[in-house]
């Protein structure tokens, strides 16, 4: 008989707050609002853009950092909810500049609280609301859009980055949709299954 393979050992426990990954989560909300600050004060330059990768890659970083150490029930809380401040943010900054038309904008952030708000109430009844790959797209959709109105290299080319953020805007719907729907269809509740 082969070798089983041997699962990797969780070095944090459902309930830990101080882990590396909670710590790349804290670090990101502390650096989303002076970043903002350089998008109002800069706009298309490459001093935002270069703070925008860095802050949009750390997604990535505590992501795997969960993955390794162990998923926890505060990182599925603040993760997400780190990803929704940057976006949010970058999007609203480019809006009050006038590069974004604020209807995306509110149609995009409608959906962000309406979706984290329903995920409270059902994850109190027991239902899982894992992530799911329609909300992984849209977030970098959204993402990309605001780097790429940001970039001196492509802030030039509008209609292209406008044809990003609306397609940003239907994912986000359309994702909203999907995850309603897919709690639904579970029914009765069962123990929560927290994203990452």
């Amino acid at each position: 008989m082969g070798a089983q393979p041997v699962s990797p050992i969780s070095r944090f426990g459902p309930s830990a707050l101080l882990t590396p990954a909670n710590l790349v989560t804290a670090l990101r909300f502390a650096l989303t609002i002076p970043l903002l600050q350089v998008i109002a004060t800069d706009g298309v330059s490459w001093r935002a853009t270069v703070g925008w990768i860095i802050l949009a890659s750390t997604d990535g970083l505590d992501g795997w950092l969960a993955r390794r150490d162990g998923t926890t029930r505060s990182g599925a809380f603040l993760d997400p909810l780190a990803d929704k401040f940057l976006a949010i943010g970058g999007l609203a900054s480019l809006a009050a500049e006038g590069v974004f038309p604020w209807v995306a904008v509110i149609l995009i952030t409608v959906r962000e609280v309406g979706v984290s708000l329903y995920r409270t109430v059902a994850g109190r009844r027991g239902i899982s609301m894992p992530a799911r790959n329609l909300g992984k797209m849209k977030t970098v959709f959204q993402l990309v859009a605001v780097g790429w109105a940001l970039c001196p290299s492509t802030a030039d080319y509008y209609g292209l980055g406008l044809s990003i953020l609306w397609m940003a805007v239907a994912l986000t719907v359309v994702s909203g949709l999907d995850i309603v729907v897919a709690a639904q269809r579970t029914g009765a509740p069962k123990k929560p299954v927290h994203e990452m």
